[in-house]
């Protein structure tokens, strides 16, 4: 009888958990309940809302002090500081250079296809009030504003908002102090680590909560906007669609096969979390279950604790696509021929204004609307024109960023060999 037992609990013997019982399953029948009930039953769709948003907040809840736990004890246990140095200097070159290149990609793609033409619409016909509410909360584009949104006002005030750079600011601060001072303030550290423990409990407690969150996002997308509110802007919506994915596979598909991994098992690996984002077109929704797969995939702590948070503000692949792609659409559909000089200053306000937005709610949108603020060729009152898609949109983006970020995290890894590659490899592989 015990000898049974014993072996029933072995590895190879254990049973596998129910189909149902998976994360991922539920998310995705929460999804397609969604869907019909919000095209079925519009209203009931409509007032499906706070499920969403509610599911959301309570990640928002959690993100701080994870990011802050694990931030802070990740770089107060790395004895050198210029590791930490490299690390953010790696992961600083990374952005750049991936953020410039999806830039270029949505530049690319839109000229090729030219989504907007033929619409010939007149600028003079265009209702800007429909979007002066995101013209007022986009920020111009300075390295001013950008220093000014990662300063808090206190070392604590972080920890009750939803900044991130703001977080991350704090935590690495405080993490190079408990670094500096560790024969004193190791009680400290200790603390922080246990604490880790109940934190990424909550985190687990509320990815529970996952299918009822995708359930009242997707209802209420489709009972608001509804399936055929896409139609008169389908190029547009699958123009961005397919420029994301070409740039998910054959970019970073590339970058992850030159770094020893592939592009489409980290997207297995990852599927839970990519359900979710597209349900609820929030990235945040998954960052901090993004860190712990990261994690258990063979990333050192300090590397995730550093990459992740960064990346989520300034490594915005899907945004950038977006941007380039939305503000050449609107010159197409208003007849407006910018030259390749306005468009390459397009392509330079972008770069800035979308790391000048970081952090702020709804920021694809907000965003473009700062850099339009900046470039006089193309009216700002055009983005009206894809404001009754841009909900169809912001999932695509929230999914390109996510994976963007998780690629990042892996060859960041392994640039500094804090890369576990046979662990890699066994979690891909299974």
């Amino acid at each position: 009888m015990f000898i049974e037992e014993k072996n029933l609990n072995t590895p190879s013997l254990r049973r596998k958990p129910k189909i149902y019982n998976l994360l991922y399953v539920q998310v995705l029948f929460a999804i397609v309940a969604g869907v019909l009930l919000g095209h079925y039953y519009p209203k009931i769709g409509v007032m499906m809302k706070p499920l969403g948003d509610g599911f959301i907040q309570l990640i928002k809840m959690i993100i701080a002090p994870v990011i802050f736990i694990t931030v802070s004890t990740g770089i107060a246990s790395m004895t050198d500081m210029k590791k930490v140095g490299r690390v953010a200097g790696k992961s600083f070159v990374y952005f750049l250079t991936f953020s410039t290149l999806a830039l270029i990609v949505g530049l690319l793609v839109s000229n090729i296809i030219q989504p907007g033409n033929g619409l010939h619409i007149d600028p003079a016909t265009l209702d800007y009030s429909a979007v002066s509410e995101y013209v007022k909360d986009a920020k111009h584009p300075s390295l001013l504003n950008f220093v000014l949104d990662i300063i808090p006002n206190t070392l604590v005030s972080p920890l009750t908002g939803t900044n991130i750079l703001q977080v991350l600011f704090t935590a690495v601060l405080f993490g190079v102090a408990l670094s500096q001072t560790l024969d004193k303030s190791k009680p400290v550290l200790d603390f922080l680590q246990a604490l880790a423990h109940p934190v990424f409990k909550v985190v687990s407690m509320l990815m529970k909560l996952a299918p009822l969150g995708a359930l009242g996002a997707m209802a209420f997308t489709i009972g608001m906007y509804g399936i055929a509110s896409m139609s008169n802007l389908i190029v547009l919506v699958l123009t961005f669609y397919f420029t994301s994915a070409l740039f998910v596979c054959l970019i970073l598909g590339a970058v992850a096969q030159y770094n020893g991994f592939s592009i489409f098992k980290l997207l297995k690996y990852l599927k839970d979390e990519l359900l979710l984002v597209l349900a609820t077109s929030s990235s945040e929704s998954a960052l901090p279950s993004l860190m712990q797969k990261m994690e258990k995939a063979g990333c050192s702590k300090s590397v995730v604790g550093l990459v992740v948070p960064t990346g989520y503000s300034f490594n915005l692949d899907g945004t950038n696509i977006y941007m380039t792609l939305a503000a050449l659409f609107i010159a197409q559909a208003c007849d407006i021929h910018l030259d390749f000089g306005q468009q390459a200053v397009l392509l330079l306000v972008a770069m800035l204004s979308s790391k000048g937005a970081a952090g702020v709610s709804g920021a694809g949108f907000i965003t473009l609307a700062a850099t339009l603020a900046v470039v006089p060729e193309v009216p700002i009152a055009g983005m009206t024109l894809i404001l009754g898609v841009d909900k169809f949109m912001s999932e695509c983006r929230a999914l390109t960023n996510f994976v963007g970020n998780a690629v990042a995290t892996i060859v960041v890894a392994k640039w500094e060999n804090q890369l576990d590659k046979p662990q890699l490899d066994e979690t891909l592989n299974n």
